[in-house]
This record gives C-alpha cells, sequence and structure tokens, in this order.
C-alpha cells in the first residue's frame, strides 16, 4: 500500500491531508475544553450545537463552492481555505462568549467544506491509475482513523506542560503545513468542465446533486451513507454512555471503546486493496452495510442486559465491527464516484457527496443524542438500527449488478479533439469549434469508435 507514496506529488497532497487533520484534532480537544471554560456544566450543550453547525456549513457550502470550483484555480482554492482556517484557529482563543464560538466554528467549516472536495477531486487525476487509486483511498481511510487516536494522545501530552489555548497554536501550524504542501505541489491540468457554467447559482450549485440522482450507483450510495451515519451516530455520540452509565465503567474506558471503533476501521482499510483488485465495489459495500443490521442487534442485547462481565468485552467487539463495516463502505466511494462522472464533472460530485453524505449524519446525530436521552438507549437501537436497514436494503435494491463496477464498462465520455479533420466530416456533427481543432464529445461504448 505505502508504494503509493513513490508518487511524488500524492506523497505532499497525502501529508497535507495528515498535518491538517492533525490539526483539526487538536482543535477537537481544544475547543471542548474552551466550551467547558464559558459554559460550565452545559458545555455538552454547546458542543453539540457546535456539531450541529459544523454539519449545516457541510451541507449548505459543499454545493456552493462545487459551483464556482470549476472557474478558480484549483491549488489557490484549497491554500485559500488552509489560511482561512489557520486564521480562524488563531482567533479561537480570544472569544469570550458562547456565540463567538459557533460563528468561528461555522466559519472554519465552511473552509473545510471548500478544501475537502476540492482535494479529493484532485487525487484521482494525480493517480489515474485505478489500483493506485484504490490504495491512495485506503491511505486516506487510516489517515482520518489515525488522526482519532493521535490527537487525542498528542492534546494530553501536550496538556501536560501547556494549557489548552496552546493547542490552537498546533491547529494553525497544521493548515499551514497544509497550506505550504499544497503550494509545492504541482498539480495535473484540469479535465474540460462538463456540468453547466451558466444559468442560474441555484442551476450550479445542485449540478452535483442531479448527477447523483442520474447514476443508479450513485443514488445507492445515498442510501449506504446514511446507514454509516446511523452506525456512526450511535458510536460518536453514544459511546460515553453505555460506558458511563450502562457497564458504570471510568471515563478512560470510553477512549478504549472509541480505539476499537478505529482498529476495526482500520483493519478493513489496510485489506480492502487487495481485495478490490479481484471484487467489484458492489461486492464490498452491500455486504458492509446489511452487516450493520447485525452489530445492531448485538448492541441491542447489551443495552437490554442488566448486568454480566461480558458486556464490556461484546461492546468493544460490536464498535470494532461497526468501524469495519463502516470502512467497507466508505473507503471504496471516492472509486465509485470517480468511475460514475466524467472527469470533468469530478468537483461537482465529489462537492455533492460531501453535503449529502454530511446531510446524514445532521439527521442522525440528534436522533442517536436525543432519542436515547429522552425515550432510552433501547429505543436509539432500535430506530438507528432500522434506518441502517432499511437503507442498506434501499441500496441494494437501487444498484444493479451490472453497472461501473464492470471493469469493461467506461462511463465517462470521450472528450478529443481533431486538428485535421475537414469541415463537413461526418465524425464532426456534434463536434464545437475550438483554437485548435473540433472539440468532440461521445460515448465510448455507443458509438463503435472507442468500444473496448
Amino acid at each position: 500500500m505505502l508504494a503509493v507514496l513513490r508518487h511524488r506529488a500524492y506523497r505532499r497532497l497525502f501529508a497535507a491531508q495528515v498535518v491538517a487533520l492533525v490539526g483539526t484534532g487538536l482543535a477537537t480537544v481544544a475547543l471542548g475544553l474552551l466550551a467547558y471554560d464559558l459554559a460550565g456544566a452545559d458545555a455538552g450543550s454547546v458542543l453539540g450545537t457546535a456539531l450541529a453547525i459544523k454539519m449545516v456549513a457541510y451541507v449548505v457550502i459543499a454545493p456552493a463552492v462545487g459551483a464556482i470550483a470549476d472557474r478558480l484555480p484549483r491549488r489557490a482554492l484549497m491554500v485559500t481555505a488552509d489560511l482561512v482556517r489557520a486564521g480562524i484557529a488563531v482567533s479561537l482563543p480570544f472569544v469570550g462568549e458562547v456565540w463567538q464560538v459557533y460563528v468561528l466554528v461555522f466559519l472554519l467549516q465552511s473552509a473545510s467544506a471548500a478544501f475537502t472536495p476540492t482535494f479529493q477531486a484532485v487525487i484521482p487525476e494525480v493517480l489515474p491509475e485505478e489500483r493506485d487509486y484504490t490504495r491512495a483511498l485506503s491511505m486516506s481511510r487510516l489517515a482520518y482513523d489515525l488522526e482519532s487516536l493521535f490527537s487525542p494522545a498528542l492534546a494530553a501530552a501536550l496538556l501536560s506542560v501547556v494549557t489548552y489555548n496552546w493547542l490552537f497554536t498546533g491547529t494553525v501550524l497544521g493548515f499551514l503545513a497544509s497550506a505550504a504542501l499544497v503550494v509545492s505541489t504541482a498539480l495535473p491540468a484540469r479535465a474540460a468542465a462538463t456540468v453547466p457554467r451558466g444559468g442560474r447559482a441555484y442551476t450550479k450549485a445542485t449540478a452535483g446533486t442531479r448527477l447523483f440522482l442520474r447514476a443508479p450507483e450513485l443514488r445507492a450510495l445515498l442510501a449506504l451513507n446514511l446507514a454509516v451515519a446511523a452506525a456512526g451516530a450511535m458510536v460518536t455520540v453514544n459511546s460515553v454512555v453505555y460506558v458511563r452509565d450502562v457497564l458504570g465503567l471510568s471515563a478512560g474506558t470510553v477512549a478504549l471503546a472509541l480505539g476499537a471503533y478505529g482498529a476495526g476501521s482500520m483493519a478493513v482499510a489496510l485489506v480492502l486493496p487487495r481485495l478490490l483488485d479481484r471484487v467489484p465495489d458492489r461486492a464490498v459495500m452491500l455486504p458492509g452495510a446489511l452487516s450493520l443490521t447485525v452489530v445492531f442487534a448485538g448492541l441491542g442485547a447489551v443495552t437490554a442486559a442488566r448486568d454480566g462481565s461480558w458486556r464490556l468485552p461484546l461492546l468493544l467487539v460490536l464498535w470494532a465491527a461497526f468501524g469495519a463495516a463502516c470502512s467497507a463502505v466508505l473507503t471504496p466511494t471516492g472509486r465509485l464516484v470517480r468511475r460514475s462522472v466524467a472527469p470533468g464533472e469530478r468537483t461537482a460530485a465529489f462537492a455533492a457527496q460531501f453535503s449529502l453524505s454530511h446531510g446524514c449524519w445532521l439527521l442522525t446525530y440528534p436522533l442517536a443524542g436525543w432519542l436515547g436521552a429522552a425515550a432510552g438507549l433501547n429505543w436509539a437501537v432500535f430506530a438507528l438500527g432500522s434506518i441502517a436497514l432499511g437503507a442498506a436494503l434501499l441500496a441494494v435494491r437501487l444498484w444493479p449488478a451490472r453497472s461501473t463496477d464492470d471493469v469493461h464498462a467506461v462511463p465517462a465520455p470521450a472528450v478529443h479533439v481533431h486538428a485535421d479533420l475537414p469541415l463537413g466530416h461526418p465524425h464532426l456533427a456534434g463536434a464545437r469549434r475550438v483554437p485548435t481543432g473540433w472539440r468532440h464529445s461521445h460515448g465510448h461504448l455507443t458509438d463503435g469508435l472507442h468500444a473496448r
């Protein structure tokens, strides 16, 4: 898997992703401590609201950026987003009111909503070979999982010698380092845009969503996003409730439970590249989503039991299984989006995936918390498990067995320029004049010219 780091451009972009993730992780810890300073016992409410604001920013801003990203230099867009995030991180230690935290969190996550889809759309062009791109996706998954384990440990070590305000300095340095790495990276030429350039802002902002609704496998991906969000919200929101209230264990065990989730995710991310060399995405992602229902059933048993020393080991196994199943769905997602749209549509498509997937989290996060608090964990398990089951079954129905997973299918149109054909040549039907000749776009498998 590490062989993909031999690609110089990808190596620098991956390093940019890693340092930015570490900075974000430090900010997460520092923000929790800042919220406690500002709100005391109501810190949980502040953080919950901040998390909801984060999701709203992702859902709203990503499509808007996707509408204009094809007109902007990609490197400049990513660097600007990093510099904005660094500037906001500098400001966070100086806030004195809760509403100021909310405003800065929205601005910070809006910049992330501009950076991440653009970054995701660049990687397939940096690594055009399917084998390399698959390994890059696994590397990205591992980076996210390792950050969730490494950043809290680093924060704990730093807090032993400095106050939490200094953690924001680490965040600033992470974003500045990311910007420097992006600046130093030579990006490939942008593919010709095939999403609408003119028209109303709404039409352009929803272009990526229309791409999802057009392709059966991307419609299935929407359902898979919801299944993963149901499981992930249960882990993120209720891990502390299970450990502290249901099992009556120490706060340190919460980190153990979250670590089990990350370990399951990393284990699958490590084995997926070789597996995906032999089997299609559909054969990995759909079973991963369906297995979430089995894990929810096991969680129901832990929730219903009143005592027993077996509950903690089973909870750790279930959390690891949640992580493994979610990784099986999430890791190949970039491959699926890449195959399903034309190169010029990738930025809009990745922006739509970013926005729509976080829309699912915006639904499941409050459901996991509010339903668990109001009606009990049993009802939260039942509701989120039902959502996961329904979403997985819908994905099975929406995703045809023969689609873009077929290695012989090339859904993206061929776009090329003819410089030497005379005016009136039959192959120029539908072509348009450009400075270098005639630009022509057609399907690979429908006109008999480029079938393979």
